[in-house]
């Protein structure tokens, strides 16, 4: 039997809704916290792929510069896990060059590495959102799209990202992976990700890109956190 991704949007019925309910209702702990306010505090986070990726700072953020004939600058945090939650603020800066600020977007990534990636990219010029998986072959799948998100902000300004990969862990859904989508304050998408579990990638971590060339494009990210399945 092949393969099936289950998407529960805001807009599902109620059936549908009562399964969101229930992945929602897995709490969750903080076990790794960084506002990016230090040198040493940045120091921690290490790049993990990309030709060309600069890094830099203010007081407060960790900052992305994509360079030449670089597509995506990704960089993790020292969480290394199977059952992740990442969050953080994301800019894109007015540095990056108009001509690709529409197809630039930044990102929260759980599981990146050579077993494959889950990336929830928000494109801040268009106010929409990708949730996706990308496979070792280089393939990737689209689990959820939103577009015309209202509390997707544009230029400079903070976008409050979530993204959860909880494996299930009941019996009839061995494998399955439960994702969680929220941009601010509200949940965009649950998705259930049938035998996700095969994806072995373990960092957590942000990445700015785009489809096509990224170079120039600048982002940053501050207040990153990590949390894992409360055990209560």
């Amino acid at each position: 039997m092949s393969k099936r991704l289950t998407t529960i949007l805001l807009a599902a019925a109620a059936a549908s809704l009562a399964l969101a309910a229930s992945a929602f209702a897995v709490r969750a702990i903080g076990i790794y916290s960084n506002n990016m306010d230090s040198v040493a505090k940045r120091k921690q986070i290490v790049k993990v792929s990309g030709r060309n990726c600069n890094r830099g700072g203010s007081d407060r953020a960790f900052r992305i510069v994509v360079g030449k004939a670089t597509t995506e600058c990704s960089y993790r945090t020292p969480v290394v896990g199977r059952d992740l939650e990442v969050l953080a603020t994301g800019r894109l800066l007015s540095g990056t060059p108009r001509g690709i600020r529409k197809r630039t977007f930044i990102a929260l990534n759980l599981r990146t590495g050579g077993g494959g990636t889950y990336q929830l990219a928000v494109f801040p010029r268009l106010r929409k959102y990708q949730l996706r998986k990308d496979l070792p072959d280089g393939s990737r799948k689209f689990l959820a799209i939103g577009k015309g998100i209202k509390r997707i902000h544009g230029i400079n300004q903070a976008n409050d990202l979530r993204l959860r990969a909880f494996n299930r862990e009941d019996t009839q859904a061995k494998g399955d992976v439960r994702l969680l989508v929220f941009i601010g304050d509200k949940r965009m998408a649950v998705v259930t990700d049938s035998k996700g579990g095969e994806l072995e990638g373990r960092f957590s971590g942000v990445s700015v890109g785009s489809s096509k060339s990224a170079s120039g494009a600048v982002a940053s990210f501050d207040d990153v956190s990590i949390r894992v399945p409360s055990p209560f």
